[in-house]
């Protein structure tokens, strides 16, 4: 801790002395994040909750509405669908996707709505097979999976 500033010293110089000897003691050698940059939203809007979004984004962690995480669910299971080996893990993927699309649309949760009604697992299995197909004239490797 630091003494208290004299009577009749100019606060400034004070402060400086201050820094002065701290620094000739090497308090500020071996600080938390020395020479790294500053971080980037030192010019946004004061934000109360600044500390739980930024350790939210040094962990990697996002929160959506319900109605939009499964859309973003979906969007990847059909990914993944058209990516599948075999038929059977196709429609295994769009059967369980479904499911959890119809059960939203049932029992909506507060928030955006869904906007998306369930898949029709044989106009998947029809577009992974025209895609498998595709790669298979193509010559690519892993297109010929049953």
């Amino acid at each position: 801790m630091t003494e208290r500033k004299p009577p009749g010293v100019p606060f400034e110089s004070w402060v400086d002395k201050q820094i002065h000897d701290a620094q000739e003691r090497g308090d500020f050698e071996s600080l938390p994040g020395a020479g790294k940059p500053l971080p980037t939203d030192l010019e946004s809007p004061y934000d109360e909750l600044w500390w739980i979004k930024r350790k939210m984004a040094r962990e990697g962690l996002s929160v959506l509405p319900p109605a939009l995480a499964l859309r973003k669910e979906a969007e990847d299971a059909l990914t993944a669908a058209y990516a599948a080996p075999v038929e059977r893990i196709v429609r295994k993927i769009i059967t369980d996707v479904n499911v959890k699309i119809r059960d939203m649309l049932l029992k909506p949760p507060p928030g955006p709505p869904l906007g998306r009604r369930p898949y029709d697992v044989e106009e998947v299995v029809r577009e992974w097979r025209a895609r498998r197909e595709g790669r298979r004239a193509a010559g690519e490797p892993g297109a010929s999976g049953v």
